[in-house]
């Protein structure tokens, strides 16, 4: 469980985006959803408490307050810490559309792609995170590397690597072959050697 968290608002715009950074992580006013309530303002309240419960809150008096100032610079400095996770882009695609969980509640979508989220090497709890909208949990598509390969005179497979000095050799072994991304591997080529896709 989280610390509660009671943040001092002097004006509706704070209010407002205050209320946006909790929402975005998927908190919300205890049975009343996700609304601004700006009649609170206008009523005089000037603070904003995100509970233990994780409920959003007019906050009793007597807790003690953050400034509007420290609470956005906390973000940021929460924003720093986000841990990025790169997947291949059919992955990242799947993880998408359970994201989008179309036609079914988020659960639902979890529940029926369940095999799929345990065979992401990344670990569930993760995964769960970044599907619910976790701002410090990111996917994003690793590059797509590629290798150079040729057939050499017995008809074997070989491909391309490089010796201690630098100097290209082949190799029979995929795992010790030379993988770059497209760019870079286009500068080794000759018309000895053809490109193909490492992952």
């Amino acid at each position: 469980m989280m610390r509660e968290t009671v943040v001092h608002v002097t004006t509706l715009e704070q209010w407002k985006s205050v209320l946006d950074v909790w929402f975005k992580q998927g908190y919300e006013w205890h049975r009343t959803g996700k609304s601004y309530h700006e009649r609170y303002f206008d009523d005089g309240w000037r603070f904003l408490l995100l509970n233990k419960d994780n409920d959003i809150l007019k906050p009793t008096w007597g807790r003690q307050s953050i400034e509007y100032s420290e609470f956005m610079a906390q973000q940021k400095e929460d924003n720093k810490m986000e841990t990025v996770y790169e997947v291949s882009q059919s992955v990242f695609d799947e993880l998408q559309r359970i994201k989008a969980h179309e036609g079914m509640s988020l659960i639902e979508s979890i529940v029926a792609h369940a095999q799929f989220i345990k065979s992401i090497e990344v670990g569930n709890k993760a995964i769960l995170r970044y599907l619910a909208d976790d701002p410090a949990i990111e996917f994003k598509v690793k590059e797509t590397l590629y290798r150079l390969w040729r057939i050499d005179d017995f008809d074997d497979k070989v491909y391309m690597s490089f010796n201690d000095n630098g100097t290209p050799v082949w190799t029979y072994s995929i795992k010790n072959c030379f993988t770059a991304p497209l760019e870079e591997i286009k500068k080794w080529q000759t018309p000895a050697w053809e490109i193909e896709k490492a992952d």
